[in-house]
């Protein structure tokens, strides 16, 4: 079995290493000093690498003038670009950054100039010692995957094989996977199915694990953790991110104690159909992300059906409405139970061109009423329609000031002004019911 190792910037990332964490700058990467300031504040909070969105040819020249400031300073943390779709700007920018992450799937519609691209782009990268992020998620797989495989997990492991291929064709291996989906059993299945692929071909790349828009708070939380838990626990997975609507640096503590549960931390045998846990934390957010960690993996192989819970934090009994709502919120994050409205919402990038943030804890406190509806709140067009697939109704940043209402797949207004679009959501779900 070959066991590769990629290497960022002389980070090392393989199969049996120490899992690596990191996160995304959600400000504009033309903002230089804002940029610095939150790479340096991520390094602060435990970050490994960090990505910056770089759509352009000018975010590829703020991102070299970033790494040339954040060197000086002393800071050395691996810079990984985010490109999407131009294989020119992906080309570019791997003359700079220490990583690029792209689909190059999306590099053209026609599959065979995207192939001819990527073959270009991977010989840069080699030249310049870039390592490749090939990043392809649930929605956004394009037209000659799904007519052939359908939106599935199995698409998307199909999706990857190809362009793996052409790497081992091509002998270049500084290459991470990732096969990232807003629905943890469709993104546990298919990082499984790639990583029996993997195991058949004798050749284990590094993989990178996230849950895409996962949300914030809570549940944002408890359904990162259940995810990448079911997948570390079974030797898979060498990076992760927990991707939250929340500023970037909240993620870290989350990513830390994520890997930190799999150091050493021995599973414990369950048996019966309704298992009892029992916790003392020192915190909650401690006792959400260990539990997660334990429990979600059953819930999600269905090992179990149901569970009993009880749990001290700082030797304070959890009451039993907290605990109700965590046991509801970790069923409904493993698919197995729904009791309340279901969110999707990036965390945001330098695409996003308004307060994400505050308008997805709008959204939900205005929505809190529903159940039974899935509802995205994404921050650009670039990912929005693709990554909100299994919505039934979405909130996505179109421009400056503008939003693009969704009802399903279908953009139903577009250029709505951003002070009117979630009366204009709110209405649209309304009118829906009443002509159901």
């Amino acid at each position: 079995m070959k066991n590769i190792v990629a290497n960022v910037a002389g980070l090392q990332i393989g199969r049996g290493l120490p899992i690596v964490i990191q996160t995304m700058c959600n400000c504009n990467t033309n903002d230089i000093e804002a940029a610095v300031a939150q790479c340096n504040a991520m390094r602060d909070a435990g970050a490994q690498m960090i990505r910056l969105t770089t759509q352009g040819l000018r975010e590829v020249e703020s991102l070299k003038e970033i790494k040339r400031v954040l060197r000086e300073q002393g800071n050395n943390t691996p810079l990984v670009a985010d490109v999407h779709f131009s294989s020119e700007v992906a080309i570019a920018v791997a003359q700079v950054a220490d990583k690029v992450r792209i689909n190059p799937g999306n590099f053209a519609t026609e599959h065979e100039k995207a192939q001819r691209d990527f073959k270009r782009f991977i010989e840069v990268c080699r030249e310049h010692n870039t390592a490749v992020r090939i990043g392809i998620n649930h929605g956004s797989l394009g037209k000659r995957i799904t007519e052939l495989y359908g939106n599935t997990a199995e698409g998307m492991k199909e999706a990857m094989v190809e362009w793996v291929q052409m790497c081992i064709a091509e002998d270049f291996y500084n290459v991470v996977l990732s096969l990232k989906a807003s629905n943890t059993v469709v993104m546990v299945e298919a990082y499984r199915l790639l990583n029996r692929w993997m195991e058949e071909q004798g050749v284990i790349f590094p993989l990178h694990l996230g849950v895409t828009e996962a949300g914030n708070g809570d549940m944002g939380r408890i359904k990162s953790a259940a995810a990448l838990a079911t997948l570390l626990q079974d030797g898979i997975g060498e990076t992760i991110r927990v991707s939250l609507t929340e500023p970037p640096v909240n993620e870290l503590p989350v990513a830390a104690a994520i890997a930190s549960y799999f150091q050493g931390n021995p599973k414990r045998n369950t048996s019966g159909e309704n298992p009892q846990f029992s916790y003392s934390t020192p915190d909650w957010d401690t006792f959400i992300i260990a539990a997660s960690c334990e429990i979600g993996p059953l819930l999600l192989d269905r090992r179990i059906d149901d569970f009993g819970i009880d749990c001290t934090c700082a030797g304070e009994k959890v009451s039993d409405e907290a605990l109700q709502d965590f046991k509801d919120n970790l069923l409904q994050a493993t698919r197995r139970r729904f009791t309340k409205c279901e969110y999707v919402a990036c965390p945001g990038c330098g695409r996003t061109l308004y307060n994400l943030e505050e308008t997805f804890n709008e959204v939900k406190r205005r929505t809190s009423h529903l159940s039974g509806y899935c509802i995205a709140v994404m921050g650009c067009i670039v990912n929005g329609p693709g990554e909100m697939a299994d919505a039934d109704y979405g909130y996505v940043g179109e421009g400056k000031g503008k939003v693009s209402i969704y009802r399903g797949k279908e953009a139903v207004m577009r250029s709505v002004p951003q002070e009117e679009a979630i009366d204009a959501l709110l209405n649209l779900i309304e009118n829906d019911k009443k002509n159901k």
